[in-house]
């Protein structure tokens, strides 16, 4: 049984049969996330009508602009499938929101995390060291995921070294992503986690098309590799630390 520790399961290029697809590929967990209140209003509407689906509640870098106390009517009447806060962080390659409301965006929800007692989850591209920056200023969560890694060993042990679960994506099967299947081979059994990301980052042999939670295996059949153990052996490990990182039930 595979878990699918971070997609978007409302996005439209997904499919509206995705997660009955994934559960004929023998993925039947799935963690559907939040990027602005919207987003996370239909991610938290579709863990209603799923068993084995739970979802975040967020505010992507890239809608920073629209303030986190958008998220609070969702938080006030907590409902049971909301497991995470998140995806939130730092996205310096595109900008489109400026870098100080990204980073007070970002704040407040590793505050709003420790305040719920919910797991955190992260997103970074090309900010580092701001991104544990903030982490380290506001406290280091409790429990928190990168999710999508994109780094190499040395962002991976900074990380670790902080208590992040590392959430490897499609990104691991790629020709020339060296660095990240470095990260994967070092990352703790206990602190790795795989993803889809659907509807991004297909995985080889199905890169360029719409991702989905059914893919999941490919990943883990990558970074499997990168550690050199049997797929089955990811699949065992990434089903337990899901739970462990979102407090989901260990069956």
């Amino acid at each position: 049984m595979w878990a699918d520790s971070h997609c978007h399961i409302d996005f439209e290029e997904v499919g509206q049969h995705a997660v009955e697809d994934a559960r004929r590929a023998g993925v039947t967990r799935m963690v559907t996330v939040g990027t602005d209140a919207a987003r996370s209003a239909a991610a938290v509407a579709t863990a209603r009508l799923h068993e084995g689906v739970w979802a975040t509640v967020g505010l992507h870098p890239h809608e920073a602009r629209h303030g986190v106390d958008s998220l609070r009517p969702l938080l006030e009447q907590r409902d049971e499938v909301v497991v995470a806060i998140g995806e939130c962080g730092l996205d310096y390659y595109y900008d489109h929101s400026d870098r100080p409301t990204q980073r007070l965006a970002f704040a407040a929800q590793v505050r709003l995390a420790a305040e719920t007692g919910l797991a955190l989850v992260v997103h970074t591209r090309d900010a580092w060291d701001d991104t544990f920056a903030v982490i380290t200023g506001e406290g280091v969560p409790r429990r928190w995921v990168v999710h999508c890694f994109s780094g190499g060993p040395a962002e991976a042990e900074r990380a670790l070294e902080l208590g992040a679960y590392l959430s490897f994506s499609g990104i691991a099967s790629f020709k020339n992503a060296h660095d990240v299947r470095a990260a994967a081979a070092l990352c703790p059994a206990d602190r790795l986690l795989v993803e889809t990301d659907s509807p991004y980052l297909a995985p080889v042999p199905h890169r360029g098309k719409p991702n989905r939670p059914a893919w999941v295996p490919y990943v883990g059949a990558a970074v499997a590799a990168a550690r050199n153990v049997a797929p089955e052996v990811v699949e065992g490990q990434t089903w337990d630390n899901t739970a462990a990182v979102f407090g989901l039930p260990p069956w």
